[in-house]
């Protein structure tokens, strides 16, 4: 009997708690678990709280697409010019900046705390929550405190990024205290737990008013000035034929071939590797919102398509050493050495040729490595028979030759046989080769094999062009002259060479100037190295000429000591510029934030890194793995380039909704089953979740942009508009309700008050940080980055507010303290 009075205590307990739970949620629980361990349900919400975390981002992710086809709409004026019968005509954005970073922009990033709080209290039927509210100071917190203090951190030691349009920025932080303020005003000192009808208005109206407000700091108060050309890349227009941008939907070909020119300077670049290139500058030129950087965290965190071209480790290297100066700039290698600032090491002979007498006994030649020297790396090298024969003539070698840590020359021996009898000359060849597993460390040179010519005279030689005249293609990039020494290689000898211009000139269609050949004991053969300079435009063949003068060690020249070297233009420019245009335009597309047709978005969803497996990576597939379901599912959203983003809009907007009432209820049970109220799971766990993609985005914005606007510019109005919309529409809409009902409704201040008293202190002491990092010199005159000690403190003090703030709103939540109480 005591037995059982026991256990139905017990099942009553747990029935108890199970209808606990269920009572507080909108469409949750489905299963009947309430015989399950207390661990379990907890475990249970938790892992599907997370995983419903994942798909809010993905479909606010298809959401964000939407918002960034909408915004960047663009319209054509037209600008007056001395001859008004051809008006220059530009493109300007539709959308203000400012406007869509406070409206849609901030809708896009704040969608699931407005949504939590709006369905929240409808499903509540027109009274309060605690998750909603909550979530939206939570959420207000972590970005401001979390997002600014790591994004000061993160920037790179002595480089600074400074907030650009700073009154948007005065205005827009402004509101973000004020805000709160207002909400302590309402809740506690007008009409202490009541919301009037009147208030629930003009909260809902501030968000105009902020929106207006940070419009005309934007204009400078509305002053209209006349728009001129210097003025115009300022604004947003597009159209610079000197730098890579769209026009008109189409890539700029001009800067494409300014582009192409610089980097095919540099060696074992092919026409895809060029356009991967081309397409990742592209990228980074372009001007970015911080949606584009939320979208591709998101994307990061899922394991789907990038936003950013996927660039190997030699290209990645190569594109931080093409810098951004102005455009497009490059600086230009002087040699295939000098632009080896790669990991590999590029090893070859010192000459093509040489000669060694047959009574020497032993010929030693030079293997040079060029680029990285500061690996150990081996190396082949090995003789083949010629009109000399191994054993023969000579003693075959096949030997692997080791280059230690800056050693960068290695000599390599192979002994004559003499045989005291009379032959003619006769060559054989050395050859490098790259071993088994060195294949990512080594590249070989021009000069990979090498002619040894066994004489019998000692004589100097004579030297000489091979002949009179060479014949080159403009885009040939370097060209190499081959000197010869005959009738004689014995001893050391010198030869200067100068250039002289005819009708092609020195820098501007070839590097010329002064040089001198050093031929060594034996060597036959040099090349003197000339770059030449592809300007990518279409002209006729020209012409310079080289000398040879001056020859020493007793060499004398031979009857060919100048050549004409012929520039001729290469027929293909177009059909490989045409091609490169493809190329370029087909890696933009893959990186192309919105997808254009249900089958692009289907083929995205379907396959890990959105279908670009080559560049996939096992983190891509694992994190696919996880997001298979919600990809597939949101694959069914209609297509961004439908109506013009705004069928994509409303669709994605309602699943967001209702993904955001599940997040709601977990978050509700999963604090419930572990003793926690819903303004503490609210103001840590959700807040969190939701903002975690904004802290991914902040972080990429901080060290790719070169102002920090888009990193933590927009913190300040997102969390304005997370108040004037995320709690002024449910209270807009739950005041109409009661004021019908002719009563009067009620929202309990003790929480909610306490959080934002302790987030209003803190975020002023915050933002005072900011201002005076901009002010001073010892914070390096911007809000973030820095002097490293001075960063790191700042970093460290964001992280305290919100410390503070989560543990005294906690302490209050659970009547620990009883402030406002």
């Amino acid at each position: 009997m005591v037995r059982g009075t026991c256990g139905e205590i017990k099942m009553k307990k747990n029935y108890y708690l199970y209808n606990e739970t269920l009572r507080t949620g909108l469409l949750l629980p489905i299963l009947a678990e309430h015989e399950w361990s207390v661990g379990a349900r907890a475990t249970t919400y938790f892992i599907g709280m997370i995983y419903c975390f994942l798909g809010v981002a993905i479909i606010a992710d298809i959401f964000m697409c939407s918002i960034e086809k909408i915004t960047s709409k663009t319209r054509k004026i037209r600008l007056s010019t001395p001859n008004p019968n051809e008006p220059e005509v530009i493109e300007v954005k539709v959308w203000n900046d400012t406007v869509a970073n406070l409206t849609l922009m901030a809708l896009g990033s704040s969608a699931p705390e407005i949504l939590l709080s709006c369905i929240e209290t409808i499903g509540n039927g027109f009274k309060a929550g605690e998750l909603g509210p909550g979530t939206i100071v939570g959420s207000a917190a972590f970005n401001l405190l979390i997002i600014t203090g790591f994004c000061m951190v993160i920037i790179p030691t002595g480089e600074t990024r400074p907030i650009k349009n700073i009154n948007v920025f005065a205005t827009t932080a402004f509101f973000c205290v004020f805000a709160y303020i207002w909400l302590l005003i309402v809740l506690v000192v007008v009409t202490p737990n009541v919301v009037d009808l009147w208030e629930a208005v003009l909260t809902f109206l501030l968000f105009p008013i902020c929106v207006i407000c940070a419009y005309m700091a934007d204009k400078n108060l509305c002053r209209v000035k006349k728009i001129g050309r210097s003025k115009q890349l300022e604004l947003g227009f597009t159209g610079d034929k000197d730098k890579i941008y769209f026009k008109d939907g189409k890539l700029n070909r001009t800067a494409l071939i300014a582009f192409v020119k610089e980097v095919k300077k540099y060696p074992g670049l092919s026409d895809e590797d060029a356009a991967v290139l081309a397409a990742s500058k592209l990228s980074e030129q372009q001007p970015h919102s911080r949606m584009w950087y939320r979208i591709g965290a998101v994307r990061e965190m899922t394991g789907s398509r990038k936003t950013v071209p996927k660039l190997n480790d030699r290209l990645r290297e190569i594109c931080d050493v093409i810098g951004e100066a102005d455009g497009i700039n490059v600086p230009y290698p002087p040699s295939p050495s000098a632009s080896m600032k790669i990991r590999t090491a590029l090893v070859e002979f010192h000459s093509a040729s040489c000669a060694v007498l047959e009574s020497a006994g032993k010929v030693i030649v030079i293997v040079e490595r060029k680029g990285n020297i500061h690996n150990k790396v081996e190396i082949r090298v090995e003789t083949i028979d010629g009109a000399a024969t191994a054993e023969e003539d000579y003693v075959p070698i096949d030997q692997i030759i080791v280059f230690e840590p800056n050693e960068v020359e290695k000599e390599v021996e192979v002994e004559i046989i003499d045989d005291n009898a009379w032959e003619p000359d006769e060559e054989f060849f050395l050859r490098i080769s790259v071993p088994a597993g060195m294949e990512d460390e080594v590249v070989l040179g021009r000069v990979s094999i090498m002619e040894i010519v066994i004489l019998n005279d000692d004589e100097p030689g004579i030297l000489q062009f091979k002949k009179r005249g060479l014949l080159i293609e403009e885009s040939v990039g370097v060209a190499l002259i081959p000197v010869i020494r005959k009738n004689g290689a014995d001893g050391d000898v010198s030869v200067q060479w100068r250039t002289i211009d005819k009708t092609a000139i020195n820098s501007k269609d070839f590097e010329g100037g002064k040089g001198e050949l050093h031929f060594k004991h034996g060597e036959l053969e040099l090349n003197i190295e000339i770059p030449i300079i592809n300007d990518m435009d279409p002209e006729k063949d020209e012409h310079f000429e080289i000398e040879l003068f001056e020859p020493t060690g007793g060499a004398q020249l031979g009857n060919i000591s100048r050549i004409t070297v012929t520039i001729t233009n290469d027929d293909t420019f177009n059909s490989v510029m045409n091609k490169m245009m493809m190329m370029t335009n087909a890696n933009m597309d893959l990186i192309r934030v919105e997808s254009e047709t249900w089958a692009q978005q289907f083929k995205s969803a379907m396959v890990p890194n959105g279908g670009d497996l080559e560049n996939a990576t096992w983190t891509d597939y694992v994190l696919h793995l996880l997001t298979f379901g919600w990809k597939v599912l949101f694959a069914l959203v209609p297509p961004p380039s439908l109506l013009g983003g705004w069928l994509c809009f409303a669709f994605s907007l309602g699943m967001i909704g209702l993904l955001t009432a599940i997040v709601g209820d977990l978050a509700s049970h999963f604090g419930k089953l572990c003793g926690l109220p819903d303004n503490i799971t609210a103001i840590t766990f959700v807040a969190a979740g939701t903002s975690l993609p904004d802290l991914f985005a902040s972080k990429a914005a901080a060290r790719q942009e070169k102002y920090a606007d888009s990193a933590i510019g927009n913190v300040t109005g997102s969390n304005s508009v997370n108040v004037f919309l995320g709690l002024g529409l449910p209270w807009l809409i739950s005041s109409i309700y009661w004021f019908r009902q002719e009563k009067e409704f009620q929202v309990d201040a003790g929480s909610l008050a306490f959080s934002v008293a302790i987030y209003t202190v803190a975020s002023t002491l915050c933002i005072i940080v900011l201002l005076l990092r901009r002010k001073l010199n010892y914070f390096g005159k911007a809000e973030l980055g820095g002097p490293v000690v001075p960063k790191y403190l700042c970093g460290l003090f964001c992280l305290i507010l919100w410390l503070i703030y989560i543990i005294l709103s906690s302490l209050q939540a659970l009547k620990v303290i009883h402030v406002l109480s």
